[in-house]
């Protein structure tokens, strides 16, 4: 029975800043993979029979559990990856807290969607730059 959740581990694996060079390859190709299938989920999301704002929260908690699952995994720098977290878990607030407005018949406050759209575009940006940053320390380190 063990065995079969040997997969499972409870402690995270080794983020950019201590991980062997080879790990950071690893996690660099796979951090490269994932910001690839959110490209491909886009149009898909976009493609969702609900109203725009609730297509965008569908986006931020979609980032937020992949930001939950980045941090786990180790694939970037733990402070950048905390504070993508932070902001995108602020933007599907924002976004969920203006379905929520509507749900109920209040109106709702014309800031919310465009602030969590920039705090969504804030929080790719810095996805973006842990990439890059992973990507220079992969080619950098020397050791094995």
């Amino acid at each position: 029975m063990a065995r079969h959740w040997a997969w499972l581990r409870l402690e995270p694996g080794p983020t950019a800043e201590d991980a062997p060079r080879r790990v950071l390859r690893w996690a660099t190709a796979e951090l490269a993979l994932w910001g690839l299938v959110l490209v491909l989920l886009g149009p898909a999301v976009r493609g969702l029979i609900l109203v725009q704002t609730s297509r965008t929260a569908v986006l931020a908690w979609l980032l937020v559990a992949l930001g939950l699952y980045w941090l786990y995994a180790g694939l970037g720098y733990r402070p950048l990856l905390l504070a993508q977290l932070g902001i995108f878990s602020a933007a599907a607030s924002l976004l969920s807290l203006g379905g929520a407005l509507q749900v109920v018949g209040l109106p709702t406050l014309v800031l919310l969607r465009p602030l969590a759209r920039g705090l969504l575009a804030l929080g790719g940006t810095l996805a973006g730059a842990n990439l890059g940053m992973m990507l220079v320390a992969s080619v950098r380190r020397r050791d094995g």
